[in-house]
């Protein structure tokens, strides 16, 4: 067994394995955290099915992307709930391109519809 690449120190089937496979995920935190590790382990599907129809895109292209990010680490600085449906979740993801450090600073906005909650959007600091 592996350690979640989300970074909660818990191992993936205890963690985020779960929601890969189609458990919603109780909180907007924890739909942020399955997502980063989606896109460590490429699964291009859940992180379509998680985004919100209104701003999802056709496609992602991780299988075609000729330099792979290697993912380093997740550390989520804040999560808040706006009100019953509504959340946002402050992070930093860290990753390297061709050797090169790079680091993404977003608040990442979600929505609750149907038990389920979906990314929005983000806005990256």
């Amino acid at each position: 067994m592996s350690a979640c690449p989300c970074g909660s120190g818990l191992l993936l089937a205890a963690c985020c394995g779960p929601y890969l496979a189609g458990v919603a995920a109780p909180t907007a935190e924890a739909l942020m955290r399955s997502r980063y590790t989606a896109f460590t382990l490429q699964d291009e599907a859940y992180l379509l099915a998680t985004w919100h129809p209104s701003t999802r895109p056709s496609g992602l292209g991780l299988a075609q992307e000729s330099s792979r990010p290697q993912w380093l680490g997740l550390k989520v600085l804040h999560y808040q709930l706006q009100d019953a449906t509504h959340a946002t979740v402050e992070f930093v993801a860290r990753h390297k391109i061709a050797g090169r450090a790079y680091r993404m600073h977003e608040v990442s906005r979600f929505v609750l519809e149907a038990g389920r909650w979906f990314y929005v959007d983000g806005d990256t600091a």
